[in-house]
């Protein structure tokens, strides 16, 4: 589904001796296709994946696994941060590596810190909120349209983190609270998601509040189907592991986002 689409950017002269930190630049944010959406639930089942087995195999601990993951995407952002315009092989980890270190850092509050999920559901959310509004604030747009200084793009990686957190906690909340199992849990966060999309295109909901709460959910739906896909058969799930899906699920992006800029920037050259 698409929510909203990227727009070629013509600088002006102006922008050109503004600062660095303010210089209009190309959209950092790929285009809202139905590959966009696909590779992100990915990058969500990877995340689930890889952040469990860390936790598991690491032997550093859940304090040290979510450090180090930390560190790595601190690294990735920088990079990402200096690029002038979407690179998928940049861009792409970063939102992987997101959804691995929101996972941890849901999972240490709660099963770690004893955290009750009512609660870091309820902090996540509020801290996403006063990020979007300090960013309209300060931009007077939300819209992934228009990541093209780097303060937007700070503001835009926030969001991301915040939104993942949120989707992680709201979607065990539910998942414990519904007892619906994995299968039923991903095909109710389909059909929101599908209600979404319909009262975007058939009801005029905005297209900026529709693209982040079909963000928001996107989180529970991906961990919703790793978790089946790769949990034992005795805990609901198909028991194909959690290598096999972080392996798959990789091949999958990897294909799609080598395949896509290409696209994209046709696209970005016909607007």
């Amino acid at each position: 589904m698409t929510y909203e689409s990227s727009e070629s950017q013509v600088v002006p002269e102006a922008a050109r001796t503004a600062p660095l930190g303010h210089r209009p630049r190309r959209n950092k944010v790929p285009e809202l296709t139905v590959y966009f959406w696909i590779i992100k639930i990915l990058c969500t089942t990877v995340g689930k994946t890889a952040a469990d087995l860390l936790d598991e195999k690491a032997g550093l601990g859940p304090t040290g696994v979510s450090v180090l993951m930390s560190v790595l995407l601190a690294v990735v952002l920088v990079v990402q941060f200096r690029t002038s315009a979407y690179r998928p092989g940049v861009y792409w980890p970063a939102v992987a590596l997101i959804s691995v270190v929101s996972t941890l850092i849901s999972d240490n509050l709660t099963d770690n810190m004893g955290v009750p999920l009512e609660t870091t559901a309820t902090v996540f959310a509020v801290v996403l909120a006063v990020v979007f509004v300090v960013w309209y604030r300060r931009e007077r747009t939300l819209s992934v349209r228009h990541i093209d200084t780097a303060g937007r793009e700070s503001f835009y990686w926030l969001a991301v983190l915040f939104a993942f957190a949120l989707g992680t906690a709201a979607g065990d909340l539910v998942s414990e609270r519904l007892d619906l199992g994995y299968w039923l849990s991903a095909v109710l966060l389909a059909a929101v998601i599908a209600a979404v999309a319909i009262a975007h295109f058939a009801l005029d909901l905005d297209a900026v509040w529709s693209f982040w709460i079909a963000y928001i959910l996107t989180r529970p739906l991906g961990a919703s189907i790793s978790d089946y896909l790769s949990l034992p058969t005795g805990d609901g799930g198909l028991g194909m592991g959690a290598v096999v899906i972080s392996a798959l699920s990789l091949a999958v992006i990897l294909g799609l986002s080598g395949r896509w800029p290409g696209k994209m920037e046709n696209s970005r050259r016909n607007t």
